[in-house]
């Protein structure tokens, strides 16, 4: 072999291991970073910084900056109640973001979650336990929650019995009509399936969990005498006392849980981030009506929250990914 062929031969082989580095770094890429905490997000979205949340679009061509933006808030109770209250921070909105801004009622949190993730909805507030699915199922990027100064709302988990009623604790349920509100509600189906066990009333082995469709539902459900007894949040049943629409004498709490975060409020992760800016800058500047503080139990304003902080002791009481 000539010089000549010897150095062509080298530089062949110095350009295919240069390749095979250059695949291997791009094999090594952030796609391939093992994080210390499972995302559990769906396929269709990746979590690169292992923040627990989707990754933008890399391609910025597939952002979204819509005129009009659609939102909506948890259907807790009745979608009406909500489109009133919220009037007034949605006409802040089209003035502060300067855009038409859409209030939209959804039915149940399995609609919102899927128009999250459809494009449908462009921002939205989520009940406790809906937000890890909305983050999960529909990309969801939560970024504020209700509060007073600097602090977060937060509520429990609480057992309801008509104050009639002749039982004390949650074993004396063993057989009975017991409502949960929905498969995704933390407060009205993951916090009992976590905590009642412990108490001596195991859902699924002691009684059959009954869906009510609400946490107002489940109340009136109580009240009513078609349930037993209802797991559901305590912020919700406070509000449902202070508008009168049920009287606290007629009820007895023989359960609270430990304290959880309340609803939050998240963008989707395909938003442009200017707009996404200017979103969170109007949320933070807006302070509540007084009918608005009233019904969130003297909450004043929004707050910035961290996903995978704030809802960490939501997420831990999720068994499976499948629980959602």
């Amino acid at each position: 072999m000539s010089i000549i062929d010897g150095r062509l031969l080298g530089g062949v082989l110095v350009l295919m291991m240069l390749g095979v580095a250059s695949e291997s770094a791009v094999g090594a890429g952030p796609e391939l970073r093992v994080c210390d905490s499972p995302s559990h997000l769906d396929a269709i979205y990746h979590d690169t910084d292992c923040d627990l949340l989707a990754d933008p679009p890399q391609d910025k061509a597939n952002l979204r900056n819509p005129e009009t933006l659609v939102w909506a808030y948890t259907p807790i109770e009745n979608p009406a109640i909500y489109a009133s209250l919220f009037k007034p921070f949605t006409k802040h909105l089209e003035s502060c973001v300067g855009r038409q801004i859409v209030y939209y009622p959804v039915q149940s949190n399995a609609a919102q979650v899927n128009a999250l993730r459809s494009g449908r909805l462009h921002f939205a507030g989520f009940s406790t336990g809906p937000t890890v699915a909305a983050v999960r199922k529909g990309g969801a990027h939560p970024f504020a929650a209700k509060g007073v100064a600097h602090e977060i709302r937060g509520y429990r988990m609480i057992a309801i019995v008509k104050s009639s009623s002749t039982f004390q604790r949650l074993s004396d349920l063993k057989g009975k009509k017991i409502a949960h509100t929905s498969k995704k509600s933390n407060s009205g189906n993951f916090a009992p399936r976590a905590y009642f066990p412990d108490q001596g009333l195991v859902p699924g082995v002691d009684y059959e969990p009954i869906m009510s469709g609400g946490h107002d539902r489940s109340i009136l459900g109580v009240r009513s005498g078609d349930y037993d007894m209802a797991a559901m949040a305590s912020d919700v049943f406070e509000r449902m006392i202070n508008r009168g629409t049920i009287r606290r004498e007629d009820f007895r709490i023989i359960y609270q849980s430990p304290l959880f975060p309340t609803s939050s409020f998240v963008y989707a992760h395909d938003l442009d981030q200017g707009l996404v800016e200017s979103l969170k800058q109007c949320f933070f500047n807006f302070r509540f009506t007084p009918e608005m503080s009233e019904a969130f139990q003297g909450d004043k304003r929004f707050l910035p929250i961290e996903y995978r902080r704030d809802w960490k002791a939501v997420r831990d009481i999720f068994r499976s990914d499948d629980d959602e």
